[in-house]
């Protein structure tokens, strides 16, 4: 399974700029998540943007001071090359209703630029620029909590669903009673998911369900760690053999998990992919198995330390340690 971050999307996008017109003048994002890659392709470039509603209705975003202050104002009557951008493209429905909409409106522009970030395929005849390919079955960091793969997955609780406890609130007690009932809630599924897979102790299942009900988490069963205490599932170490052993067994192709060791764990003792969201990565046995050969020789050593430091400090963050390393002293 193929997955990208915000973090992929922003360096794709930075990437391929170069390849498109450079005295491009508005850039519109279809709704919803076109509008986060028109958003990137904003700020990179500084270009204005706008939605394709207000595109359509002939409004731009408004921007803060900046250089080019003059051309950010600009009314879309005076917009002559406009770059339409989706996060991505797969069957082409939304790029096609896109085109039907701005045909059917009118606009003053003599050029209409149509793009995807990510597509199914190299080309796809309904758009004019692919910036990557990324192959189906395929996830993304924006879109993961309302995917249909949600139900055929395993969930984590904590960290994934609701913020993690504090130390303070993790007493195996009344503080841990308290924040089970009052837990804040991350991410907010919008399908049914098939298994929710926690170290949670099952003697605290009517808490977690009466939460769940509350934030309208829909899901199949709910797995928990029969264990008598804290104290004890620390002893055997049982969170990520727990959650592993469950997910080897049942019919669900994908694990959400919301710590990085612990996915390895799963992925490794499992055998399939793990999606983790401290790192807002795939773990996959494969990509484990790769790492582990790499590890082994001092140019693969290198290459798992760029990839670690450009998944803490971001693309532009990593470029920016190069650029300080290199200048000499």
């Amino acid at each position: 399974m193929h997955y990208r971050s915000i973090a992929d999307m922003n360096a794709t996008i930075v990437g391929n700029l170069h390849r498109l017109p450079r005295d491009i003048d508005l850039v519109v994002g279809i709704p919803r998540s076109g509008i986060l890659a028109a958003n990137l392709v904003s700020l990179t470039a500084n270009i204005p943007m706008t939605d394709l509603d207000s595109f359509i209705a002939g409004k731009t975003f408004s921007s803060g001071v900046t250089k080019r202050r003059a051309a950010l104002d600009r009314s879309t009557s005076e917009m002559r090359k406009v770059l339409v951008i989706d996060d991505s493209i797969n069957g082409g429905t939304a790029m096609n209703d896109a085109r039907a909409r701005i045909a059917a409106a009118g606009t003053a522009a003599e050029l209409l630029i149509y793009a995807a970030v990510y597509g199914s395929f190299d080309h796809h005849e309904e758009a004019d620029f692919i910036f990557e390919s990324v192959p189906q079955p395929r996830l993304f960091q924006w879109n993961f909590m309302h995917h249909k793969f949600l139900e055929q997955s395993c969930v984590d609780i904590d960290g994934v669903l609701c913020l993690d406890p504090t130390d303070a609130e993790n007493d195996d007690g009344p503080a841990y009673e308290r924040f089970l009932a009052q837990a804040r809630p991350l991410h907010g599924p919008t399908r049914k998911i098939a298994y929710l897979v926690t170290s949670r102790l099952e003697k605290y299942r009517s808490l977690t369900e009466e939460w769940l009900a509350a934030h309208g988490v829909q899901y199949n069963k709910l797995i928990m760690l029969d264990l008598p205490s804290k104290e004890e599932r620390q002893r055997l170490a049982a969170h990520g053999k727990f959650k592993a052993e469950f997910y080897r067994t049942s019919d669900a192709v994908l694990f959400i998990e919301s710590e990085y060791e612990q996915a390895v764990n799963i992925a490794k003792l499992s055998g399939k992919p793990v999606l983790c969201i401290e790192t807002q990565e795939m773990v996959s046995p494969e990509g484990l198995s790769v790492r582990l050969k790499q590890a082994r020789t001092a140019e693969g050593r290198q290459a798992m330390l760029k990839a670690v430091a450009r998944t803490v400090l971001g693309e532009r963050g990593y470029e920016a340690l190069k650029s300080r390393v290199r200048k000499p002293a």
